[in-house]
């Protein structure tokens, strides 16, 4: 059983490498402003469904997350733009305030399951998005803020910040690893199978969720903070429930319970769209259908397709012996 596991890990060790090499040299292989700035686009998003993916492993799928993002992105832009802050304090100031938010809410509807969590997060992403359109005299109403300046001098260079936002990526998707990997993330499965169960074992359930809801929300403020950068502007579009939703997605195509999955559901969702405009007419139409083709031949997600190739090799390989 070790070895299996060994080879398992290798496995997924190996994946990663190859990713992160591929991440590396983007740049540097493509050498086009267009293909860079989707290679940030992919990267930050990874951010929010990696983030994303802890709130799912504690069982619950919330369609606030969005929401949270645009909470950080435009407190960011207005402590920079209005206080004169620094970009990097901004940021990490917007990082916390969608984690105050998150704790403050967090206690009331985590007690909440299935459906109902769903049902009351999506009325929540709707109340901060009306926020975001009726607070005009702060959020520049539906209109948002636009010409917003560089937060730092070498963001003007498309490869620079292409960097900046992989680095800031590697850094939160390790945080997200390595909860998973911990104690607290053999808790979360506990709490996702038999949530009952774990609280008679001694796991502290709604403290343990407010705590992984927390830090997802925090962590998915440092993509609303950069996606603004990027964009040189943050309006509320840009952080509807159709944000949240496109972060599932992520997840269920590339597979919930895999740190790995969301990230490939990322460069599907994101990449294919951009690479598909040059067929507007067709675009959604074409979208639409190699999006239900993979969920309905790989219910596990894309990441599953390793272990059904596994298993395909393994069939192969005792005919053969036999």
């Amino acid at each position: 059983m070790p070895k299996l596991r060994k080879r398992g890990f290798s496995r997924i060790g190996w994946i990663t490498m190859v990713i992160l090499a591929v991440a590396l040299l983007w740049p540097v292989v493509v050498n086009n402003s267009f293909y860079i700035t989707l290679g940030t686009m992919v990267v930050l998003a990874m951010i929010g469904a990696a983030s994303l993916n802890l709130i799912i492993r504690t069982g619950h799928v919330s369609l606030a997350h969005g929401a949270f993002m645009g909470v950080a992105a435009y407190t960011c832009v207005l402590l920079q733009v209005e206080m004169g802050w620094p970009f990097l304090l901004a940021m990490l100031a917007g990082c916390a305030a969608s984690g105050l938010l998150a704790l403050i809410i967090g206690p009331i509807v985590l007690r909440l399951t299935g459906k109902y969590f769903v049902l009351v997060t999506f009325l929540l992403g709707e109340i901060l998005r009306l926020v975001f359109v009726e607070w005009q005299s702060v959020t520049g109403g539906a209109n948002g803020i636009q010409e917003i300046p560089l937060g730092l001098p070498f963001f003007a260079s498309p490869v620079a910040f292409y960097y900046f936002s992989l680095f800031i990526t590697v850094l939160s998707v390790g945080i997200v690893w390595r909860i998973l990997c911990s104690e607290i993330g053999r808790s979360m499965d506990a709490v996702r199978e038999a949530d009952r169960i774990a609280e008679s074992s001694g796991v502290p359930v709604i403290r343990l969720k407010v705590m992984i809801f927390v830090i997802a929300c925090a962590l998915v403020g440092l993509q609303g903070s950069l996606s603004a950068q990027l964009v040189h502007a943050v309006d509320p579009t840009g952080f509807d429930m159709n944000v949240s939703l496109g972060m599932v997605v992520m997840n269920v195509l590339g597979g919930m319970y895999y740190l790995l999955g969301p990230l490939i559901g990322t460069v599907f969702m994101v990449a294919l769209p951009e690479l598909l405009r040059g067929y507007v007419e067709l675009q959604q139409i074409i979208f639409g259908v190699i999006l239900i083709v993979v969920m309905a031949a790989l219910p596990g997600g894309m990441i599953g397709l390793l272990s059904l190739i596994r298993h395909g090799a393994t069939v192969v390989f005792r005919r053969r012996q036999t």
